[in-house]
């Protein structure tokens, strides 16, 4: 068989996150790519692997949300947990904005 190769994940660098959305000592999981407010999702390429039950905080400018990750979907497909690399859309609990930072607070 052959081995499936895997694309390096592509590392937000500090200087694009202003202070105000920074959570020193929180894995960076990515940044809001979008936002769809009828459906209550938002949708983000992960920097780090991420599972149901996971802690999450929305920050930005306008933004600070916490919430637990309670449902992944990765294409059309739920699922327990998504990898570093994949695009996720997760249910967020209020508005979030494209370019807000998203972080893990704690792992389930």
């Amino acid at each position: 068989m052959a081995k499936k190769s895997v694309k390096p994940v592509k590392r937000t660098p500090v200087a694009d996150i202003s202070p105000d959305e920074q959570i020193v000592g929180a894995p960076l999981l990515g940044k809001v790519k979008s936002y769809d407010a009828k459906a209550g999702t938002m949708t983000l390429r992960l920097e780090e692997p991420l599972s149901n039950g996971d802690g999450l905080r929305v920050k930005g400018a306008d933004t600070d949300l916490s919430q637990r990750a309670e449902r992944l979907v990765v294409g059309r497909k739920s699922v327990q947990s998504a990898m570093a690399g994949e695009t996720v859309t997760v249910e967020v609990a209020d508005r979030v904005k494209p370019g807000d930072a998203v972080y893990k607070t704690r792992a389930s």
